[in-house]
C-alpha cells in the first residue's frame, strides 16, 4: 500500500503532535510545521500529496497559505481546521480552493475520512489522466486505441446501449477502463449535455456514503454546518457513475434500490422528497452474482442495475492491441523515444494482470529510464525474452552504444554489478523528476519508504 505525503500546518503545538501521531500511525508520512510561512518552505522542497492547514496562524492564516500552496502545488488537496467555525469562514475557504473544511475539536476519524476521500480523489483524477491515454479520439473528448475485435464488439454495444435510459452495470478487472465505458455511455447518450458524475461507492462508511449521495440538512449530524445536496441531485439530467459498487454498504444499497424504484430521494435529516432524472451507471471488478450469493450485495438491486451489462475485456485478451497502445502512449507523453523490438517482444509476454494502467506506467518508466531514445527490456524493469538472449536491446545502437547483459561478462560480473545499476536507475529517475520523491518512487515501482532507505544507502543527493 503506497504511504502518502501528508504537511501539517498548525501553531498549536500540543494539537499538532497529536494530529501526527495519529495520522504517522495511520501511515501517513507527516510532515509537521507550526506556521503557513514554514508550510510554504515545506511545498517548495517536496511535493505533498495532501494538506491540512490551521486557520489561525502566526503570520499567514490558513487561507493565504492555501492561496500561495495552490500556487506551488496546483492539484494540491487542503483540508483546513478552525476553532471560529462559521459558513462565512466556510464559504471563504472553499472559494479559496480547500477541500474541505471541519470546526476545531474535530472528530479525528471524520477528519482521517475526509483525507482520505480527498486522496482518492486525487489518484482518481491522476489514473483517469492515464486511462484516458488508454483510448484513441472518438468524438467529445473519448479516446479509443485499439482495432481488436473484443474491443469493437464493447464498442458498438456500449454505442447502442448509451441510446436508452436504463441503469447499466460495467465489468471487468481493475485498469481496464471501466470508467472511460461510462464516460462513452454519457457522452453518447441523449443526456451527454448534463452533468457526469463519478464517486467511489466502496469508498466511505455508510452514513458519510449516504450523506455524499443523497445529501443532509443543515445540523443533520456533527459537521453539518449547511444543508448540502448529494450527488445524486447535482447528477440531475446527467449521469451518475457509481465505481467499486459490488463495495457498497449493504444499508445504502437499500436507498439506492429505493430511489432506482422510485427516483425520488430525501436528504438525510429532511422529510421533503425530490423527485430527480438521472440515469445510473454502476462499475465492478467483483462478480456481483457471487457477492449475491454470499450475502454482500441484494439480490433485488443486482437485477435492477444488471438490466445490460458491458464486460471490458483485459488487455491479455486484446493483446494485438499493445503496439498501438505504446505507440499511443509515447506519443501522448511527447517523447521521441521508440521501443527496441526485443522490449516490445517483452511487453507482449506480459499478463498484464494490472491491464491498460500498468501498460501505461511501464512505458512511462522506459521513457524516463532509457539512457538514450531506445526503450530496452532491462528499463522497463522486465527481462528478455529466453528466445531473443544474446541478441542486441538496443535496436540502431552501434559498437559504442551501452550493451545488453547479456552481450559480455559471466554471471558473477553481471550479479556484482547490480547495485551500480540500481543506484544508477534511482539516480535517474530522481534526475528526470527535479527529485520528486514521490514521483520517482511511482516510476520505479517502489514505495516512497522504499526509496528514501535507498537514496541514503546509496549516499545520493541532488546535483551529483
Amino acid at each position: 500500500m503506497r504511504s502518502y505525503a501528508l504537511l501539517l500546518a498548525e501553531d498549536e503545538e500540543s494539537f499538532r503532535e497529536l494530529l501526527k501521531r495519529r495520522l504517522s500511525r495511520k501511515g501517513y508520512l507527516v510532515t509537521a510545521v507550526a506556521s503557513g510561512t514554514e508550510a510554504l518552505d515545506a511545498l517548495a522542497e517536496e511535493e505533498f500529496d495532501a494538506a491540512i492547514f490551521d486557520m489561525k496562524m502566526p503570520g499567514l492564516d490558513g487561507i493565504a497559505t492555501l492561496k500561495r500552496a495552490r500556487e506551488i502545488q496546483p492539484g494540491l488537496p487542503v483540508l483546513i481546521l478552525t476553532g471560529h467555525g462559521s459558513i462565512e469562514t466556510a464559504v471563504e475557504a472553499i472559494r479559496a480552493g480547500a477541500y474541505d473544511y471541519l470546526t476545531k475539536p474535530c472528530n479525528l476519524a471524520e477528519l482521517e475520512v475526509i483525507l482520505e476521500r480527498a486522496l482518492e480523489r486525487r489518484a482518481l483524477e491522476v489514473e483517469n489522466r492515464g486511462l484516458r491515454e488508454a483510448l484513441r479520439r472518438l468524438g467529445d473528448g473519448l479516446e479509443i486505441v485499439g482495432r481488436s475485435e473484443p474491443l469493437r464488439r464493447l464498442l458498438e454495444l456500449t454505442e447502442r446501449v448509451a441510446q436508452g435510459a436504463m441503469p447499466v452495470l460495467i465489468e471487468g478487472e481493475s485498469g481496464t477502463g471501466k470508467e472511460l465505458i461510462a464516460r462513452a455511455v454519457h457522452q453518447w447518450s441523449p443526456r451527454a449535455a448534463g452533468p457526469f458524475i463519478p464517486v467511489n461507492a466502496g469508498a466511505l462508511p455508510a452514513q458519510l456514503l449516504e450523506s455524499e449521495l443523497f445529501g443532509h440538512a443543515r445540523g443533520a449530524f456533527t459537521g453539518a454546518v449547511a444543508a448540502k445536496p448529494g450527488l445524486v441531485e447535482l447528477a440531475g439530467g446527467g449521469t451518475l457513475f457509481l465505481d467499486e459498487i459490488g463495495e457498497m454498504p449493504l444499508e445504502v444499497q437499500a436507498k439506492l434500490l429505493r430511489f432506482l424504484e422510485t427516483h425520488e430521494v430525501r436528504r438525510v435529516g429532511e422529510t421533503r422528497i425530490r423527485r430527480v432524472d438521472v440515469r445510473i451507471v454502476a462499475a465492478t471488478n467483483r462478480r456481483l452474482a457471487d457477492e449475491v450469493r454470499a450475502g454482500r450485495f441484494r439480490e433485488d438491486l443486482y437485477y435492477r442495475l444488471n438490466v445490460v451489462a458491458l464486460h471490458v475485456p483485459p488487455l491479455r485478451e486484446r493483446r494485438e492491441d499493445i503496439p498501438l497502445l505504446v505507440e499511443h502512449f509515447l506519443a501522448r507523453l511527447g517523447s521521441a523515444k521508440e521501443m527496441t523490438p526485443e522490449a516490445l517482444e517483452a511487453l507482449m509476454r506480459q499478463e498484464f494482470r494490472g491491464n491498460v494502467r500498468e501498460l501505461y506506467n511501464l512505458v512511462q518508466r522506459g521513457v524516463i529510464l532509457s539512457p538514450d531514445r531506445f526503450i530496452a527490456p532491462e528499463d522497463l524493469g522486465l527481462t528478455v525474452p529466453p528466445a531473443r538472449q544474446g541478441a542486441p536491446t538496443r535496436r540502431g545502437a552501434g559498437p559504442s552504444a551501452e550493451a545488453s547483459p547479456g552481450d559480455g561478462g559471466d554471471a558473477g560480473e553481471e550479479f556484482a554489478s547490480l547495485e551500480q545499476v540500481e543506484r544508477a536507475h534511482i539516480a535517474r529517475a530522481l534526475e528526470r523528476t527535479g527529485w520528486n520523491r514521490a514521483q520517482a518512487a511511482q516510476l520505479l515501482g517502489v514505495s516512497v519508504r522504499t526509496l528514501y532507505r535507498k537514496i541514503e544507502g546509496y549516499g545520493l543527493r541532488p546535483g551529483q
